[in-house]
């Protein structure tokens, strides 16, 4: 682990070297990428003990690592149960075709009318969140829950996986069901705002790349719906 980090710390410090050498970080550019906007909110300020470029390179690579293999397996997932569904497949592309033309890509502007597409991401979500279990939280004061009594200073790691299929809250929770979300829970969003939905977390410390994770998820499955056609193998379903 050690080699590793000292590999991606290398990396990383590539990264600012090659912005000052080109000089990105130029304060009247109008478009800045993530390490632009780490170094104009730092400018050499010293946090914790760490200097302006150790917190910039060790923020970058959070947001790549912790960013990358969640939205890849939780698109997986959702062409996965898009194949073994071809209905709600076949509906996906309908309302592609309804709202966008053929001659172009889908873009951000589109998200909107795409109402489907969305439900179908949420769903996604609920069946299959990128983490099953939270981030560890920390008791600030003794509680009470579900009739057993937790001590302050107490971790607690909360089931996602298991709140999203409770068959409390979600009717038929083994079933992929991407319109629950457009009539029975159309005002339950994924932000963590309700708690039978938390696949980003809740609360200050929720992750911090969920508004880029959908806007990614969103235009990378609509895209590939408007532009491809797909289908299962013919020996059954994946």
């Amino acid at each position: 682990m050690k080699i590793t980090a000292k590999e991606l710390d290398e990396i990383s410090g590539g990264w600012l070297d090659d912005h000052r050498k080109g000089g990105h970080w130029d304060e009247n550019k109008k478009e800045k990428d993530f390490m632009d906007v780490m170094n104009s909110v730092l400018k050499g300020a010293s946090l914790a003990g760490y200097d302006a470029d150790t917190i910039n390179k060790a923020t970058s690579l959070n947001m790549i690592l912790a960013g990358s293999d969640t939205t890849t397996v939780t698109l997986v997932w959702c062409l996965s149960l898009m194949l073994n569904n071809p209905r709600i497949l076949k509906k996906a592309q309908e309302e592609l075709d309804t709202h966008i033309s053929k001659d172009r890509f889908v873009n951000e502007t589109d998200i909107g009318k795409l109402v489907y597409i969305q439900a179908i991401i949420k769903e996604t979500f609920r069946m299959y969140p990128p983490a099953p279990l939270s981030a560890p939280r920390e008791l600030n004061e003794s509680c009470s829950i579900g009739g057993y009594n937790i001590p302050k200073g107490t971790r607690l790691i909360i089931n996602l996986h298991k709140i999203q299929r409770d068959p409390i809250k979600w009717p038929e929770p083994l079933k992929f069901k991407p319109e629950r979300f457009l009539t029975t829970h159309k005002d339950v969003d994924v932000k963590g705002q309700h708690f039978e939905l938390m696949p980003f977390g809740s609360g200050r410390r929720s992750c911090p790349g969920t508004s880029f994770a959908l806007h990614m998820l969103y235009l990378t499955v609509s895209n590939f719906l408007h532009a491809f056609d797909f289908s299962i193998p013919s020996y059954g379903l994946i």
